[in-house]
């Protein structure tokens, strides 16, 4: 049975017409104008229990308005969304008790008190077994690397730092689904791969099943194995990430180490894009040349002292659907 169902969700915003001029500001006075926009506009999935999943789409493509539908922020407009057999906005308090969210740009710990306290008024809000807080807060702690900062007032902390104890908070009360809105923005190398470390152990070992948001590519690449693309408020791929890349990423690369830098490896199923040195990259057609073939071919005419291949990057993918302006996938 799925953890997280939608079906057809819809959410719309109105907002008030301005009209230019003296005139037309006294007609929108006396009589408000209204338009209204639709931020959402049936998008369906579902998710199953310990899965982690990208929800990615382009900026006012409705993600983030899916988001907070899902963590019951707001009252959808029409549709159907229930996760763990709750449905969001009207069973808040109990839907609450069982997700945990972090929203990149925004933080539930408090502002001027010590990281260590805003973890203990958590407890207190969620009703937190000590036994389990104690638990919860050492492993955590040593997965986040949490110890050096939990002293510091959250306003003094790092943006890093911050992510960490957001996570950290957010996980406290042993939440079955955590929701993620643009976790890594801002953040450097070495934190983000110490956020990605601990989303995956967490998914690994604790079960938590994570949607998230990003325009971090990268991310999606080193979390997750589905993906939801939405644009224009509409679902236009749902499946795997591999079936994505294979699908739409149709361009594959041989990098080749020759063993004479002079030598220029030329084969008809593949184009030479590029080469420096000994080193050569030939870009080949994935639905017309198998990479044994390619790699066959060019070890029996050139002395070749190793060989790659490599892969399409996702987000290169992913921008090119949304360029070609494609419909469902």
């Amino acid at each position: 049975m799925a953890l997280i169902e939608v079906e057809n969700l819809q959410k719309s915003f109105s907002r008030p017409v301005r009209r230019a001029g003296r005139l037309g500001a006294l007609r929108g006075l006396l009589a408000r104008e209204y338009v209204t926009m639709e931020a959402v506009a049936g998008v369906s999935f579902t998710l199953e229990a310990g899965a982690m999943a990208g929800y990615l789409g382009p900026n006012g493509a409705g993600k983030s308005t899916t988001m907070k539908m899902l963590t019951g922020i707001l009252v959808p407009s029409g549709g159907r969304i229930e996760v763990g057999g709750l449905v969001p906005h009207r069973q808040r308090v109990a839907h609450v008790r069982r997700i945990g969210v972090v929203f990149g740009q925004r933080t539930q710990l408090w502002w001027d008190l010590p990281t260590i306290e805003s973890f203990e008024l958590l407890r207190h809000v969620y009703k937190i077994p000590m036994a389990r807080y104690r638990e919860n807060l050492k492993a955590f702690s040593e997965l986040l690397e949490l110890g050096p900062f939990l002293d510091t007032p959250v306003r003094q902390l790092s943006l890093g730092q911050r992510m960490r104890a957001d996570l950290a908070a957010a996980l406290l009360h042993d939440p079955a689904i955590l929701f993620l809105d643009e976790p890594t923005i801002g953040l450097d190398v070495v934190a983000r791969e110490r956020i990605r470390g601990f989303l995956s152990e967490i998914n690994r070992e604790r079960g938590v099943t994570v949607i998230l948001t990003t325009h971090d590519l990268s991310d999606v690449e080193r979390l997750c194995q589905r993906v939801v693309l939405i644009d224009h408020g509409r679902v236009i791929y749902d499946g795997g990430l591999d079936q994505l890349k294979t699908r739409h990423g149709r361009w594959r690369t041989l990098v080749v180490d020759l063993a004479d830098a002079s030598c220029a490896p030329l084969v008809e199923m593949a184009d030479l894009v590029r080469q420096e040195g000994p080193r050569a990259w030939l870009r080949f057609d994935r639905e017309r040349t198998s990479a044994a073939a390619l790699i066959a071919e060019v070890a029996a005419r050139y002395p070749v002292r190793d060989l790659t291949v490599e892969e399409p990057e996702i987000e290169a993918i992913v921008r090119g659907i949304y360029e070609r302006g494609v419909g469902v996938i």
